[in-house]
């Protein structure tokens, strides 16, 4: 009897049950070509800054979203954008966060669960890399949000991000967008699942996708950042990942 290369069956582990049956081995994986993927993702993202920061693209943007809102920000303190997507996004990341904590313990009272182990620490690994990476850089440079602009109601002037921060101005922190990241950083879901669950990586990638979509969008429709933060974000968190999947892989073959 043949089965479709998704859904052969687990072989039998030594000393315990069946493994369940979508519980895959991982299959042969090309670093390079996500290391490929990856550069190739660099590139459109250095044109699109080029636009975005160099050609007042992010204003662009950010003009028609305060436009739409005629002339102010009237989500920045509006109970969905507040209450449900920053707020309660934040706790949806830490509670997938400690779920896939406590799933990754019970790993170790199931052997037939053990292959997804060190693919589980390392999706831990990585989100905490990714949302602490980008705090830090967060903090690290005094940028201007929108609604901090005098453009846009604000009271303080645009500084670009390779220009001599005024001593004389307040320090911001918007730089890149730390809300979104944690949406994005589950981008590791990827490549977690690449490992032990192949067909449903895209389905990881998809979730990650969609959550730091809508966390980044959320952000600039309340005037918290432009575009180029959050782009900045989501090659941060996938550079991220990709490095901590690289480094597993590499240890795993030492």
């Amino acid at each position: 009897m043949s089965f479709p290369r998704d859904a052969m069956p687990a072989p039998v582990l030594s000393g315990a049950a069946a493994t369940p049956g979508w519980v895959a081995a991982a299959p042969p994986i090309r670093i390079d070509a996500l290391w490929r993927a990856w550069c190739i993702a660099l590139l459109f993202y250095l044109l699109a800054m080029v636009w975005l920061m160099g050609f007042d693209g992010d204003f662009v943007i950010a003009d028609r979203l305060y436009a739409l809102q005629g002339g102010a920000w009237r989500l920045r303190e509006h109970w969905f954008t507040v209450d449900w997507v920053h707020q309660g996004g934040k706790r949806l990341s830490w509670a997938m966060w400690l779920g896939v904590a406590m799933f990754t313990l019970f790993t170790w009272r199931k052997p037939a669960w053990r292959t997804w182990r060190r693919p589980l620490l390392m999706l831990l690994a990585s989100v905490l890399l990714a949302t602490s990476l980008v705090a830090t850089i967060k903090h690290a440079v005094p940028m201007a949000c929108p609604w901090n602009l005098q453009r846009y109601g604000g009271s303080g002037p645009y500084v670009a991000l390779f220009e001599a921060w005024p001593v004389n101005l307040p320090r911001n922190a918007c730089f890149p967008a730390a809300h979104a990241s944690s949406g994005f950083a589950w981008i590791a879901l990827y490549f977690c699942l690449l490992q032990v669950r192949p067909a449903w990586r895209k389905a990881g990638l998809a979730l990650a996708l969609a959550m730091g979509g809508i966390f980044a969008l959320s952000q600039e429709l309340r005037g918290a950042h432009f575009l180029s933060h959050d782009l900045t974000t989501i090659m941060l968190c996938w550079g991220v990942a990709l490095v901590v999947f690289t480094v597993r892989r590499g240890s795993q073959h030492a």
